[in-house]
């Protein structure tokens, strides 16, 4: 027997029932191992193609500001509501947490540190995510299934750089403006709920929000909101790039696409929490 001929690949229903569950388990670990590393590389490769596609600003920088209006600014609306009710949740819940002897202005510190640092940047985020994100994985995954992703290609056109590229730069320039917005909404919301449905006043508010402040703080939550507008961008068009199967596959790729662009924000929240927590005191 050859060496070759020991180390033939043989189908699983060739070996004997004792050892077909073993052997199928480690198959598919091993086919879910190859499907994992393969697609990081993928992703890798996407990556490089988006930096390479930077030399082409007379593709992309018309674009790009389109971009920035439908994922900024007909997001604010939305954004500004999810923030005044987070707000207003947020006052409640530290309200009604206290206990008695505790001064009331540690409710604006305990606001200011839930929005700014955590819900604020996280939220906007998860919410664009579903609004914006599957909005960017249907047009380019119908783009890819309708041939207009080939026909810009024939035209000498990069399509990542015509529709990967503004898609990126908008997010990463309106998450943080949003995500402004969003936390000032929810500090104000979260004033009018304390003055109008609790005992606590304005000076004792505006007490706590000042209370330990640090600048960091506002910078902690913009670079979170960089960070998450990176991964919705480049995760979003990624899915929708490589688009397959029809009308079916976008539906399938939207869907994955916020997923993996949901649980992406949640790592990098963490990773982010981890490298800059220590230089948030005031």
């Amino acid at each position: 027997m050859t060496f070759g001929a020991h180390y033939e690949h043989r189908p699983t229903e060739a070996y004997p029932v004792m050892q077909k569950a073993g052997i199928k388990f480690f198959r598919r670990v091993a086919r879910t191992g190859r499907g994992l590393f393969a697609g990081i590389g993928q992703r890798g490769f996407f990556i490089r193609d988006i930096g390479r596609a930077f030399a082409e600003p007379e593709t992309w920088g018309g674009e790009t500001i389109r971009q920035m209006r439908n994922i900024g600014v007909d997001s604010v609306p939305l954004v500004m509501i999810v923030a005044g009710f987070l707000g207003a949740v947020t006052a409640f819940q530290a309200f009604y947490q206290l206990f008695a002897g505790v001064q009331l202005s540690v409710l604006g510190l305990l606001v200011r540190g839930s929005i700014v640092l955590e819900l604020g940047p996280l939220l906007t985020a998860l919410v664009l995510t579903g609004r914006v994100g599957a909005r960017m994985t249907a047009e380019i995954g119908t783009m890819r299934v309708t041939e207009q992703i080939d026909a810009l290609e024939t035209l000498a056109y990069d399509p990542i750089a015509y529709l990967v590229v503004p898609r990126l730069l908008a997010a990463l320039l309106m998450l943080p403006v949003l995500t402004v917005v969003a936390n000032a909404t929810a500090i104000v919301t979260a004033w009018l709920t304390l003055i109008t449905a609790t005992t606590a006043t304005t000076n004792d508010y505006v007490t706590g929000l000042r209370l330990s402040f640090a600048s960091f703080q506002v910078i902690y939550s913009i670079i979170k909101a960089v960070c998450f507008g990176g991964a919705i961008a480049i995760v979003c068009s990624y899915e929708g790039y490589v688009t397959a199967a029809g009308a079916e596959g976008v539906g399938r790729s939207t869907a994955k696409a916020v997923v993996i662009a949901s649980t992406s924000i949640l790592v990098l929240d963490a990773i982010v929490a981890a490298v800059f927590a220590k230089f948030i005191a005031a």
